[in-house]
């Protein structure tokens, strides 16, 4: 199960890269600028040491199942359910760079209707869902630290980014990255 897993991973990620270096390129064809390049590097090392560690640990324990396997996975599928969505919904914006069209509208449909950044839910999500799949809670822990670091410096960058070149403040206002249950008639 473990193997199955690892590699469906490990292949959903290759893919998003070679999505999110297509729309990075039809991205700056528009003029797209990027911001975070001095964290970014640390980000994709961390991700990659997560795989490495998860696997590590995985092995050290004989790759053992958790004993609740069966929800944990099924909140798993609910959670990749979720990163397809945030990214089918933010279309060709949607990337693992922070990269910004001067003057664009936000995207605020699907997810991003009711959370600012789905997507670092998701990741935080799968950062303790994939290691408790496995018994691997050292993983857990030390990347569900790291990933709260990352995401403290990540978020307030690309919001930054995108007050200064999007109508991004006009979309979002002052809210904050919670949850908000409301409809906009132009988020459609």
């Amino acid at each position: 199960m473990f193997g199955v897993i690892f590699l469906i991973l490990i292949l959903q990620r290759l893919g998003e890269l070679i999505i999110a270096h297509s729309n990075e390129k039809w991205m700056k064809e528009r003029g797209g600028i990027e911001y975070g390049q001095m964290h970014y590097k640390w980000m994709v090392a961390m991700h990659t040491a997560f795989f490495l560690v998860l696997l590590l640990e995985a092995w050290s324990s004989g790759f053992s199942l958790n004993p609740y396997w069966i929800p944990l996975f099924a909140l798993f599928l609910l959670v990749q359910c979720g990163r397809v969505w945030a990214i089918f919904s933010l279309g060709r914006y949607w990337n693992t760079k922070i990269i910004v069209c001067k003057g664009a509208h936000v995207v605020a449909r699907g997810p991003y209707r009711y959370f600012r950044h789905p997507n670092y839910l998701i990741v935080t999500l799968e950062l303790i869902l994939i290691p408790l799949l496995f018994n691997a809670y050292l993983t857990m822990v030390l990347f569900s630290l790291l990933n709260q670091w990352m995401l403290s410096v990540r978020i307030p960058e690309e919001e930054r980014a995108l007050r200064s070149e999007t109508d991004y403040r006009d979309k979002h206002g002052k809210t904050r990255g919670y949850p908000v249950f409301r409809k906009n008639s132009d988020s459609y």
